[in-house]
């Protein structure tokens, strides 16, 4: 009902909303944060605030569930870490870090800020080649989205979402190999 009310530009809407699901997007938040330096300036409830503002700013869309707002909010979260990241490190690049997984880059990419930058990069030219493999790996990564969820709020059977979310991630991993550089291991003569 809320949802509905939202889409039909009820804005008040989501300021009953979003105290119902505070406590997934608080969830949401920590997972961003999980592996971020204990002292850094984004803190869950901030990044959950932050995205509120956002989602307050923006034409709201006809959500189709719980999991699509949810999913959309995940999406905004994932802009502000990437706009964190940015002035962060401020023309930067990677610095020699090999990513091992997608899973790994994810869940590390907080706390460096050439990684989550290196995601956001590979995930725009995979949006330019296959925009539905891109989305379902925003769905399923950064708005924590299980296969069903996506397939509910896509509208595609669930094996469907699962082979493009195995392709889109293969093709995400071979990317970010092809882009950062592989660790030496052992000693370097200097």
């Amino acid at each position: 009902m809320l949802l509905q009310d939202l889409a039909e530009g009820d804005k008040s809407a989501l300021n009953r909303l979003v105290p119902l699901l505070y406590p997934e997007l608080k969830r949401l938040a920590r997972g961003y944060l999980h592996n971020e330096r204990q002292n850094h300036t984004l803190q869950p409830t901030a990044l959950v605030h932050e995205a509120y503002a956002r989602l307050v700013k923006q034409h709201q869309p006809d959500y189709a569930s719980r999991a699509h707002f949810l999913g959309v909010a995940a999406q905004l979260m994932r802009q502000i870490l990437i706009d964190h990241a940015r002035a962060h490190n401020a023309g930067k690049r990677n610095q020699g870090e090999r990513v091992e997984s997608l899973n790994e880059a994810i869940a590390g990419s907080v706390a460096q800020p050439a990684a989550i930058l290196a995601i956001d990069e590979a995930l725009e030219e995979l949006k330019s080649h296959d925009p539905l493999k891109a989305r379902l790996i925003e769905m399923r990564f950064f708005g924590g989205m299980t296969a069903e969820e996506s397939a509910e709020v896509a509208g595609i059977p669930v094996g469907t979402i699962r082979r493009h979310l195995r392709v889109g991630q293969a093709w995400l991993k071979n990317r970010l190999d092809e882009t950062t550089p592989k660790k030496r291991s052992g000693n370097v003569a200097n």
